[in-house]
C-alpha cells in the first residue's frame, strides 16, 4: 500500500466515552473488564423464549433523557441515543470547552452498521396496522444511519467535517481512522469518532440465528456463552452498546494541558472480496489490513506489544484472524498478549471497534491488559496467548485493534503511548 507524502501531523486521543453492557462510566467499565465479569443476559427487552438464542449484551437501566429531552429522545433511534451518551461522556473527558472556540475545526467522524432500523420496521406496524394517517414524521429520519453523526453535530456545535461510516462490524475501528485523515489532512484541528449499535430487536436475534452465528447452548448461563478461541465456541452473542473517543491534533492538546491516552499512529482498511457472510479462509484481507495499518504508523511488526482481537467467538474467525497473525508478524506473534474484549460484553457490530479502541488506548494509559474469559478449553487452530481468565500487567506502547465484518470488510488501528513532555 502505498502512502503519498503528506505533512506530518499527529493525532491524538483526549476524550473516552462508552455505554456497554458492562458500564456506562470508564472507570466502572475498565474496572469489570479487568475483573474479567461479563455482561451477558438474558434479553429483556422483549421475551425471546421463542428463540434459539434468548441472550443478549445489553444494556442496563439505560435513560437517554440523561443525555436528551423526553420528547427529542422519543424521536430518536436507541442508536443515536447510546451514541449521544458516548458522546457527551468523551466531550466531557477531554476538557474541551463547549461551545467549541472555532465550530468550524471540529467534525465528527461516526457509525453504525444497522442504525435505526427498529423505527423503521415500528412505521411499516403501524402503517399496516393503523393506517398511513399515524405514521410518524420521524419514521424514515430517526432510522438513517446517519444520524447519531448529526445528533453529535448538533447537540455539541460540531459543524466541521462529518462522516458516517456503515461498514458492517469494522464501522467503529474505520471511522475512528476517517477522523484521523481529517486531521491529517488539515481540515480540522478535533474529531469526534466512534460507532453505535441498538438493535436488540426479536427480528435481529432470529436474523443471526438462522445464519447459525449465534450460540444455542448458554441460555442456561449466558456469562460463558461468549469464549473467543476456545475449542468449544459456538458463535457470537449479539450487543449493543456505544463507544466515542475525541481525535485532537497532538500538538494543540499538548499545548491546552490535556490528558493525552494514545495517539492514533496508524489505520487501514479492506476488503475480502470474497463471501456475503463468510470470512475467506486465506486470511488474505485481514493479513493486507494489519500489514498496511503497520506501514501507515511507518512501524515494523515487531513494535507491536498488545492485540485487541476482532474475537467474536465463531469458530471461522477465530481460527482465521489467528491463522492472519501469525501470518503478519512471524514468531512475534507468539509473544504478543491477545485479547478479545467480545468475551465480556458481547458482538456490538457497528460500536465494537470504537469501544475496543477505548480499550486499547486505556490500556497503552493504564499498563493493564484486560483477559479473555471463559477461555477453557484449547483449540489447537487458536495456539496464541490470549490473556486467557486473568488480567495482566503489561507496559504496552503499541496496541493494534482489528475489526472484521460481514461482506468482508477489514479494519485496523494502530495506537501508540506518548511520552509526557
Amino acid at each position: 500500500m502505498i502512502v503519498p507524502d503528506r505533512p506530518h501531523v499527529r493525532v491524538a486521543i483526549t476524550g473516552l466515552g462508552i455505554i456497554t453492557a458492562l458500564g456506562s462510566h470508564v472507570p466502572e467499565f475498565w474496572e469489570n473488564l479487568l475483573a474479567g465479569r461479563s455482561g451477558i443476559r438474558r434479553v429483556t427487552q422483549f421475551d425471546p423464549s421463542d428463540l434459539p438464542c434468548q441472550i443478549a449484551g445489553e444494556i442496563p437501566d439505560f435513560d437517554p433523557t440523561e443525555f436528551v429531552a423526553a420528547k427529542e429522545a422519543r424521536r430518536m433511534s436507541r442508536a443515536s441515543q447510546v451514541a449521544l451518551g458516548a458522546a457527551h461522556r468523551a466531550i466531557a473527558d477531554s476538557g474541551l470547552p463547549i461551545p467549541f472556540t472555532n465550530a468550524e475545526r471540529v467534525g465528527v467522524s461516526f457509525g453504525t452498521a444497522i442504525g435505526g432500523l427498529e423505527r423503521v420496521d415500528g412505521g411499516l406496524h403501524v402503517l399496516r396496522t393503523q393506517g398511513l394517517a399515524k405514521v410518524s414524521p420521524f419514521t424514515i429520519p430517526s432510522g438513517i444511519p446517519n444520524m447519531p453523526a448529526f445528533y453529535i453535530s448538533h447537540v455539541f456545535g460540531a459543524v466541521g467535517p462529518s462522516l458516517t461510516v456503515t461498514t458492517a462490524c469494522a464501522t467503529g475501528t474505520q471511522a475512528i481512522g476517517e477522523g484521523a485523515e481529517i486531521i491529517r489532512a488539515g481540515r480540522a484541528d478535533i474529531v469526534i469518532v466512534g460507532g453505535a449499535e441498538a438493535l436488540i430487536q426479536d427480528y435481529a436475534l432470529a436474523g443471526f440465528a438462522a445464519m447459525r452465528a449465534l450460540p444455542t447452548n448458554f441460555n442456561h448461563d449466558p456469562a460463558r456463552a461468549s469464549r473467543p478461541f476456545d475449542a468449544k465456541r459456538e458463535g457470537f452473542v449479539f450487543s449493543e452498546g456505544a463507544g466515542c473517543l475525541v481525535l485532537e491534533r497532538l500538538d494543540m492538546a499538548q499545548a491546552r494541558g490535556a490528558h493525552i491516552y494514545a495517539e492514533v499512529a496508524g489505520h487501514a482498511s479492506s476488503g475480502d472480496g470474497f463471501h456475503v457472510a463468510a470470512p475467506d479462509p486465506s486470511g488474505a484481507g485481514p493479513m493486507r489490513t494489519m500489514r498496511w495499518a503497520l506501514e501507515d504508523a511507518g512501524l515494523p511488526p515487531s513494535a507491536v506489544e498488545y492485540i485487541n482481537a476482532h474475537g467474536t467467538s465463531t469458530p471461522a474467525n477465530d481460527a482465521v484472524e489467528t491463522q492472519a497473525i501469525k501470518a503478519v508478524f512471524g514468531d512475534h506473534a507468539r509473544r504478543i498478549p491477545i485479547s478479545s474484549t467480545k468475551s465480556m460484553i458481547g458482538h456490538a457490530m457497528g460500536a465494537s471497534g470504537a469501544i475496543e479502541a477505548v480499550v486499547c488506548a486505556l490500556t497503552l494509559d493504564r499498563g493493564m491488559i484486560h483477559p479473555t474469559i471463559n477461555y477453557e478449553f484449547p483449540d489447537p487452530e487458536c495456539d496464541l496467548d490470549y490473556v486467557p481468565n486473568q488480567a495482566r500487567t503489561a507496559n504496552v506502547r503499541v496496541a493494534l485493534s482489528n475489526s472484521f465484518g460481514l461482506g468482508g470488510q477489514n479494519a485496523c488501528l494502530l495506537l501508540k503511548k506518548v511520552e509526557p513532555q
